[in-house]
């Protein structure tokens, strides 16, 4: 029971392993890709569940104490608070750490090498179509893959 709030390693210690992993891990979701945020499905839940588990290493060492567990997961919190704060304010972070829209396709002509660079399948292209109530490419005036996965499509005026 004494050991539950004793800590293995300097306080600090945390705080750094905390910002080390987070930077380090955001940086990976950014070089991912948009579209793998935006289709979360099961096999993200198991990588999602999964890459927490393989740094939880880097997090803590040797430490099991209840104290090193509450300081990791506040410093965390206040990382991801800090992330949000400056990226509305610095459109130049947003950028960097959001991404910006790419185009998928423009006046009725669909870019394969972006959908394949940015591991957009034709059945989600078409799935985002269908969604915004067209199944003809030539109606399309614009699709964007948006910084969170979702794939908008504005129909030309006369399809609409």
């Amino acid at each position: 029971m004494s050991d539950l709030f004793a800590l293995s390693m300097p306080w600090w210690e945390f705080v750094l392993r905390a910002v080390i992993v987070y930077v380090v891990v955001l940086a990976m979701v950014r070089v991912a890709g948009k579209r793998a945020l935006g289709q979360f499905t099961a096999f993200d839940m198991l990588l999602l569940v999964l890459l927490g588990n393989a740094v939880q290493n880097a997090l803590l060492g040797s430490d099991t104490s209840l104290g090193g567990g509450l300081l990791l997961a506040a410093t965390l919190i206040v990382l991801n608070y800090f992330v949000g704060w400056i990226t509305t304010r610095s459109p130049i972070i947003e950028r960097a750490i959001e991404g910006e829209p790419v185009v998928l396709a423009r006046h009725g002509h669909v870019l394969q090498k972006v959908l394949r660079r940015e591991l957009v399948s034709k059945a989600d292209f078409a799935t985002a179509m269908r969604d915004a109530g067209s199944d003809d490419v030539d109606d399309v005036e614009l699709a964007l893959l948006e910084t969170n996965g979702h794939i908008t499509v504005i129909l030309k005026r006369d399809a609409r």
